[in-house]
C-alpha cells in the first residue's frame, strides 16, 4: 500500500504474526472438541481425539512461526512449510466419518484454513475453508479472526474489520481487540481520517488491556497505537512516547512477549525519538539478537553514526575571533513575544518556559534518517550545542541563519556504550511554533506534515 510522502518514517513494525513483521500480534486459540468418557489426563496425547491432535500440530505450527527467527529467512520458511505439510497430513488423514458431525466438521473447515493461512501471503483456499467454519458456526470467534487476518493478507482491509466486528458482537475478545487496534492503524495510512482511525485504535487496544491487565501482547498492541499516534499526530508530543514506552515495559512483564523482537524494536523507536539514545541502542540490539533478519544491529550503527557526527560537531569549533564574528549580529534580533532572552548557560534542564535562546546556525549535520533535523548551533556567550529539530523540512533552515527558540527543552546528552563515551549540549524543537528564522515564523511550505508508514501486515 503505497505511503504519503512525509518527512518522519514512522515506525512501529507490527504483523498478525508480528504488527510490523515475525512474532505475532495474536497466536489464535484453537477451539477443542469435548474429550470422550474414559479418556486420560488433559496432557496425555494418547487420550486425544484425532481432531485434538490435529489441533495441537496448529499450535507447534504457529509457535513455529512465532518463536523461530533464524539469519536465512528461507530457513525460516522452510521449516514452516515442513511444519505445515505435517498438519495437512494428519488433517487429511482423518476418515470421513470422524468429519461428518457438525461440531466436527466446523472444526475441521477452521483448522484446514488455520494451517493454510500460517503463511505471509493471502491463500485463497484458507479464506474458502475459513468461510465455510464461520458458515456452520456463526458465534466461532476465533474462526472470524483467522479469517479477518486472511482477508486483510488481500489488501481487502474492509472486510476484514467487518470480521473483527461480527466476532465483537458475540462478546468482547482481547485478540480481536487487538487485530481491529492493528488494522485500524493499517487503514489509517491511506485515510482522510488518519488522526480519528488512529484514536479509535488507541482506544480498541485500551479495551482490550481492560480485559486482561496481564496479557504482554495486549500492552504491546497498545504501545504501537500510542506511537503510531506521535507520527500521526504531528511527531511533537512527547507524551505520547512516554505512554508508548510504558506500555511495552507492562508487555516485557508478560514472559511470553520476551521472545518477540519488535517489542524491542519499536519500544527502542521510542526511545530514540526521545533522544534517549542509550535506550534506544540496547532495544535494537535487543532486537537484533532476537530477530537477525530485523537488521535491528543497522538501527544500532546509525545511532553510533549519529553519535559521532554530533560530537565531533561540537568539538570542532572555530576559533574565538571568528566566533565572535558570527554571533555579532545576534545582538540587533528582536521580537515581539513575552520571552526572557538567555543562554544556553542559565538554561535548566528540561522545559524552559518564558524563554528565548538566540543562536546562530553554524552547521546542518547530515545524518541517516529524515528526522528530526540536527545543527551545530552558537549563543551570544560563544556556546556551542546541538539543535535537533521536529516538524520543518531540511530547506526551512539554513547555515548561518539566525534563529530563537522559545521555550527550549535544554539537556546534556551523556551517553556510554561499548567502552565510547559521548557528551554534549542539546535543545529539542518539538514543533514549528517554537522557532523563529531570521527573525519570521517558518513558512507553510517548509513544515512537514508527519504521515504514519508503519510496517503493518497480517
Amino acid at each position: 500500500m503505497p505511503s504519503p510522502p512525509s518527512q518522519i518514517a514512522s515506525p512501529p513494525r507490527e504483523t498478525m504474526s508480528r504488527e510490523a513483521s515475525g512474532a505475532s500480534v495474536s497466536s489464535v486459540p484453537v477451539p477443542e472438541p469435548e474429550r470422550q468418557q474414559g479418556q486420560g489426563n488433559q496432557g496425555e496425547e494418547a487420550g486425544w481425539t484425532p481432531l485434538e491432535k490435529v489441533a495441537d500440530k496448529v499450535e507447534e505450527l504457529y509457535s513455529l512461526r512465532d518463536t523461530f527467527f533464524p539469519r536465512d529467512p528461507s530457513e525460516k520458511s522452510a521449516s514452516l512449510r515442513a511444519c505445515a505439510d505435517a498438519a495437512l497430513g494428519v488433517l487429511d488423514s482423518l476418515p470421513p466419518e470422524q468429519r461428518k458431525s457438525p461440531e466436527e466438521r466446523v472444526i475441521y473447515e477452521f483448522l484446514m484454513g488455520k494451517i493454510l493461512d500460517v503463511f505471509p501471503d493471502y491463500c485463497k483456499e484458507a479464506e474458502e475453508h475459513l468461510s465455510k467454519a464461520v458458515k456452520l458456526n456463526p458465534s466461532l470467534v476465533d474462526a472470524w479472526l483467522c479469517l479477518g487476518n486472511c482477508i486483510w493478507k488481500k489488501g481487502n482491509l474492509a472486510s476484514a474489520r467487518n470480521c473483527f466486528l461480527l466476532a465483537l458482537s458475540k462478546g468482547a475478545d482481547k485478540k480481536i481487540l487487538c487485530q481491529l487496534s492493528m488494522l485500524e492503524r493499517s487503514m489509517a495510512q491511506s485515510s482522510e481520517d488518519q488522526v480519528l482511525l488512529v484514536e479509535e485504535s488507541i482506544n480498541h487496544a485500551k479495551e482490550a488491556v481492560m480485559l486482561d491487565i496481564k496479557d504482554g501482547n495486549s500492552w504491546y498492541n497498545l504501545g504501537n497505537a500510542y506511537l503510531t499516534s506521535f507520527f500521526a499526530s504531528g511527531a511533537w508530543d512527547k507524551a505520547r512516547l512516554h505512554h508508548s514506552i510504558k506500555a511495552y515495559q507492562n508487555a516485557e512483564k508478560d514472559e511470553t512477549m520476551k521472545l518477540n523482537p519488535d517489542l524491542y524494536y519499536n519500544c527502542a523507536t521510542a526511545y530514540k525519538y526521545l533522544e534517549n539514545y542509550e535506550s534506544a541502542l540496547r532495544g535494537f540490539e535487543a532486537a537484533a539478537l532476537k530477530d537477525p533478519a530485523l537488521r535491528a544491529d543497522i538501527e544500532v550503527q546509525k545511532i553510533i553514526n549519529l553519535l559521532d557526527k554530533l560530537e565531533n560537531a561540537t568539538k570542532g569549533r572555530l576559533r574565538p575571533k571568528r566566533s565572535a564574528s558570527l554571533v555579532s549580529s545576534l545582538n540587533e534580533v528582536n521580537f515581539k513575544l513575552f520571552h526572557k532572552k538567555a543562554t544556553i548557560s542559565i538554561l535548566s534542564g528540561g522545559l524552559n518556559k518564558t524563554v528565548a535562546v538566540v543562536c546562530k546556525v553554524v552547521l546542518w549535520i547530515r545524518h541517516d534518517d529524515d528526522a528530526p533535523l540536527y545543527y551545530l548551533t552558537c549563543d551570544l556567550d560563544q556556546s556551542y550545542f546541538i539543535l535537533s529539530v521536529y516538524g520543518l523540512q531540511n530547506e526551512a533552515i539554513k547555515e548561518g541563519d539566525r534563529v530563537v527558540l522559545l521555550e527550549p527543552y535544554y539537556k546534556i546528552l551523556d551517553i556510554s556504550w561499548k567502552e565510547q563515551r559521548y557528551k554534549f549540549k542539546s535543545i529539542r524543537v518539538d514543533f514549528p511554533e517554537q522557532i523563529i528564522i531570521n527573525e519570521k515564523a517558518p513558512a507553510a511550505h517548509h513544515v512537514a506534515r508527519a504521515s504514519i508508514r508503519a510496517q503493518h501486515k497480517p
